[in-house]
C-alpha cells in the first residue's frame, strides 16, 4: 500500500501546483498542508472531502485503500 502522505504529494505535483496554492483551496495554512504532507500532522476529514473533489478522485484513493483513482461523477 502507498504511503497516503506521498500520494498528497504526487496528486499536487501532478496537478503542477504549489502547497501554497493547495493551502487556499482546502482553507489552511501552507505550513500546516505541508505537514500533511509530511504526515507530522494529521489531516481533518473536512480537508479529504476537499481534496477528494478538487484532484476528482475518491475518498478512498486519498486514503490509500484503493490504487485506482475512481473519479467522481
Amino acid at each position: 500500500m502507498m504511503n497516503i502522505y506521498q500520494r498528497l504529494k504526487d496528486l499536487r505535483e501532478d496537478a503542477e501546483i504549489s502547497q501554497e496554492e493547495v493551502a487556499k483551496i482546502i482553507g489552511t495554512s501552507q505550513s500546516y498542508y505541508a505537514q500533511y504532507e509530511n504526515g507530522k500532522r494529521a489531516i481533518p476529514f473536512e480537508r479529504v472531502i476537499a481534496l477528494a473533489k478538487y484532484y476528482n478522485v475518491s475518498i478512498d484513493y486519498l486514503a490509500g485503500l484503493i490504487d485506482t483513482p475512481k473519479k467522481l461523477k
